[in-house]
């Protein structure tokens, strides 16, 4: 009885960062180029009892054995990055990547690069392509005071026009990353995630190019790819599931009950 109210107890932990997960997402269904995430779990260490095939004659093993599990355990909540659906906007600074690959932040609190999915751009006072926070796209693109138009093509290249002027200047090339893992990225918040040893170090080319990196469509926003309607069955089978130890929790807790009015 003690094991299994320490197993339920387990199980109610386990679903409680199931839920806290899942709060996560619908918080975050309105973030631009957010990704959902996915809790996963293992179960934990088992008692054995009896161990599968051990001798149980000297013509005979044991089939099954017995062993006890001691609960579960939450391991990971992994990053889904499938694409999320399309906003058009008609801000030429709005910017949506169809296919792989992440835009590449200067942070200028560190000077380290992160990487994003959120397109949301904008000029600073200089010129610079910035997001909302003021950190600079990398590499640094300049529109001079005056442009008309701003014009950024499938392959990442940006252009604009001058008054009185016919001709398309160039003003810079937008470049992606890419990595081997991206559900090993670390996220640090502000739509931004950094590479670790598991994610592996970033591949940098030109949108739509031989490297498997997708291509920019102007004008467009790429919204969360949280679907609201999967989450709430995840939340409601998460209730369940915790109701269901807690149950257990009461039941193993009156069996020990009975056990210590034995000697009444």
């Amino acid at each position: 009885m003690i094991r299994a109210l320490y197993t339920a107890a387990s199980g109610m932990n386990a679903q409680q960062t199931n839920v806290d997960n899942i709060a996560n997402n619908l918080a975050n269904a309105s973030t631009a180029g957010y990704k959902t995430r996915r809790a996963q779990f293992q179960d934990l260490l088992y008692q054995t009892m009896t161990q599968p095939g051990s001798s149980a004659s000297q013509q005979t093993t044991v089939p099954a054995g017995l062993q006890l599990g001691l609960g579960t355990r939450a391991a990971s909540n992994e990053i889904i990055f499938t694409q999320g659906s399309f906003t058009e906007t008609d801000n030429p600074l709005d910017l949506v990547i169809q296919g792989n690959g992440f835009f590449q932040i200067r942070l200028a609190s560190t000077g380290q690069l992160a990487y994003t999915r959120d397109g949301e751009f904008q000029l600073d006072k200089n010129g610079n392509v910035v997001t909302a926070n003021g950190d600079t796209l990398e590499p640094q693109i300049t529109v001079p005071a005056g442009a008309q138009s701003i014009t950024v093509a499938s392959d990442g290249t940006v252009s604009y026009t001058l008054a009185g002027q016919t001709a398309a200047q160039k003003a810079g090339q937008i470049q992606l990353a890419g990595f081997q893992n991206p559900a090993g990225l670390n996220s640090i918040g502000k739509n931004l995630y950094q590479p670790t040893d598991a994610s592996g170090d970033a591949t940098v080319a030109n949108p739509g190019g031989q490297e498997g990196m997708g291509s920019l469509l102007q004008g467009y926003t790429e919204q969360s790819n949280v679907s609201i309607v999967e989450e709430f069955i995840n939340l409601i089978v998460a209730q369940r599931a915790y109701e269901a130890n807690s149950k257990v929790v009461k039941a193993a807790d009156d069996m020990y009950q009975q056990v210590n009015n034995l000697r009444q």
